[in-house]
């Protein structure tokens, strides 16, 4: 069962508590584009590179789509849907998926480089690109390789979507290592550092909760986070017993009752955000989930940087134009150039 006695802030009042720490921050419209998201004339470009992997091809994703039946479809009276055994909500599929790599300008092949996993791939490569080549021409990030990776389509219970990014597992973060990262290398030349601190995961939504799984579930491999409108609620399937309430039982349960995790992570949530409304008891309210979030990172002494947004929506892109970054100079700022 998720914690009970947390006191619920409405989001107004949680947004003035946050003003004053000095990691938690409040950020209003008008939104305004970083100057890094502009090149400067005569700033060095990374390239773009794609290629495709089919479900046929993965061990641990062979692919799965959503059966739109009544069990798929009972939710709530929030009109959120609810979990069903994955055998009930789904059927084997083919699927593919892009994956878009960004080599910075400069890259020495066969060096090794820090490493920036993205969920969500394709709706995030040209912002993170235009934020690299801003950020990296400024000496302010590492040359970081970026490995911006599509999900295997659908979205939430019952879909590939869903059980890469709102399942509590290792098991993504396996795929990436095991099957995306080593396709990289054969293709581009390009190798990646092993040190955890040289390695960073982001996402909006589900890949932002994908993003921090991989991390919690394999700290050997990364130590930083960036997260927009993490779903930390409800929301996995099928419900696994160990943590029967998804992504909402890491500020309820997993976050409070486990040993620190050497885990740096950078979350933002809006103001307006998904189901902003509803009561505690969906466990599926984004500001609530990601306020609490960073209630139990900081009790247990994270390293973390949490950023309320007035008026945004669900990964409000003029929010991630203004903040993507500081972001990723915040998660980077001590490693070396």
């Amino acid at each position: 069962m998720a914690a009970k006695s947390m006191m619920l802030l409405a989001p107004a009042l949680a947004a003035a508590a946050h003003a004053g720490v000095p990691n938690e921050t409040r950020i209003a419209p008008p939104y305004h584009d970083a100057s890094e998201m502009t090149a400067q004339p005569g700033q060095p470009q990374g390239s773009l590179h794609s290629f495709t992997m089919l479900s046929s091809e993965s061990r641990l994703y062979p692919g799965i789509r959503r059966i739109d039946n009544a069990v798929t479809q009972r939710r709530d009276a929030f009109g959120n849907r609810l979990a069903a055994p994955l055998d009930q909500t789904s059927e084997p599929a083919p699927y593919s998926r892009e994956v878009t790599v960004y080599i910075p300008a400069g890259y020495k092949p066969g060096t090794k480089a820090p490493l920036l996993v993205v969920q969500d791939g394709s709706g995030w490569s040209e912002r993170v690109a235009a934020a690299l080549d801003g950020l990296i021409a400024r000496h302010r990030v590492p040359k970081i390789v970026a490995v911006m990776i599509q999900s295997g389509g659908g979205d939430a219970q019952g879909s590939e979507r869903g059980l890469e990014y709102d399942t509590l597992s290792g098991r993504y973060a396996e795929f990436v290592e095991q099957e995306v990262l080593p396709r990289v290398t054969r293709l581009y030349g390009v190798r990646f550092t092993k040190n955890p601190d040289g390695r960073a995961t982001m996402g909006g939504s589900s890949g932002a909760a994908a993003a921090f799984t991989m991390a919690w579930y394999h700290p050997e491999w990364y130590h930083k986070v960036l997260s927009y409108s993490g779903t930390f609620v409800n929301q996995a399937s099928p419900v696994d017993p160990r943590t029967p309430e998804g992504a909402w039982d890491y500020h309820a349960h997993l976050i409070p009752e486990s040993p620190k995790k050497p885990i740096r992570i950078w979350m933002e949530v809006g103001e307006k955000d998904l189901h902003w409304n509803d009561p505690e008891f969906t466990f599926h309210n984004w500001p609530m989930a990601n306020d609490r979030m960073a209630a139990a990172l900081k009790a247990k002494g994270y390293d973390y940087r949490y950023v309320w947004a007035k008026d945004a929506v669900h990964v409000d892109k003029a929010v991630t134009m203004q903040t993507l970054p500081e972001a990723l100079e915040w998660l980077w700022r001590d490693y070396p150039r």
